[in-house]
């Protein structure tokens, strides 16, 4: 098998985490889907393309190479649900954003086989970002924590109507410091582009696991997600073309954001209590 996740070392004291943008099924695992998983169509496409100004800036970088349908990175091991009251997907999918079945009737994963899914893929990808943040942190004496998605703009499943450009979630300003949401504000509202892009905090995504977990800005670790809209840098029907013309819209805006999150927090951080 291989490494289930693409890892860079950088130099800064930002890591970027992109825990749905793998694309590859391991043959056990494909064995047991139905024929519609091939397809992929829940994946964070691009995503490594899309910031591939990150390594350039001396960031940290990991990334999946499964897909969420093998198991979901950016929940709970325990799989509890993130949004209680509303429909989510699992730590393994059952079915896809639109409600297709991954499985044959009666033959979704047991207990025995999500325990080897966290123990294959699950820990190693969280105990390599846990590790660089550690990295970071004692490097720099505070690290940000960029977890990086995408998504459809249309998924009726999980928002109504189209969805917002940037979706920004900070656990409701729980898992950054008070100050960073603000920095990214000031940014969003500095940025002049053509066309302009909309964006909310908090909203219908505000933070997975991985932010709400990791977050911790008491240790001067500074979480934030960024759920964008899949339809600012890529075809969203199959085969989901990446766009160059239209990502190259957007991706001063995303270093700008990256750059200000890291220049907030090297000015606030603080001695770790």
């Amino acid at each position: 098998m291989r490494q289930p996740f693409h890892f860079h070392q950088g130099s800064i004291p930002l890591l970027i985490s992109m825990p749905h943008s793998g694309t590859s099924i391991a043959p056990e695992v494909s064995a047991q889907l139905t024929p519609v998983a091939q397809h992929l169509s829940d994946t964070d496409w691009h995503l490594p393309l899309l910031y591939n100004m990150a390594e350039e800036m001396g960031a940290s970088v990991i990334h999946a190479q499964y897909s969420r349908y093998v198991i979901d990175l950016n929940r709970s091991s325990d799989d509890s649900n993130l949004y209680p009251g509303l429909d989510t997907t699992g730590l393994c999918p059952i079915d896809t954003f639109v409600k297709e079945p991954l499985y044959p009737a009666g033959h979704t994963p047991d207990a025995a086989e999500t325990q080897r899914r966290i123990k294959t893929y699950w820990q190693p990808y969280h105990q390599q970002l846990n590790a660089e943040l550690e990295r970071l942190l004692a490097l720099h004496g505070v690290v940000v924590l960029w977890d990086a998605h995408s998504i459809a703009s249309r998924v009726p499943r999980f928002f109504e109507g189209k969805l917002t450009d940037l979706n920004f979630g900070t656990a409701d300003a729980h898992s950054c410091g008070t100050g960073m949401q603000q920095a990214l504000v000031n940014t969003l509202k500095g940025h002049v582009s053509q066309p302009a892009f909309s964006h909310v905090f908090n909203a219908r995504f505000k933070g997975g696991y991985i932010t709400r977990h990791y977050g911790q800005p008491g240790r001067n670790i500074h979480a934030v997600q960024l759920e964008m809209s899949q339809c600012l840098y890529m075809e969203e029907a199959a085969p989901y073309h990446y766009r160059p013309d239209l990502a190259a819209q957007v991706q001063p805006l995303l270093r700008e954001l990256l750059d200000s999150c890291v220049s907030w927090a090297q000015q606030h951080r603080h001695p770790a209590p």
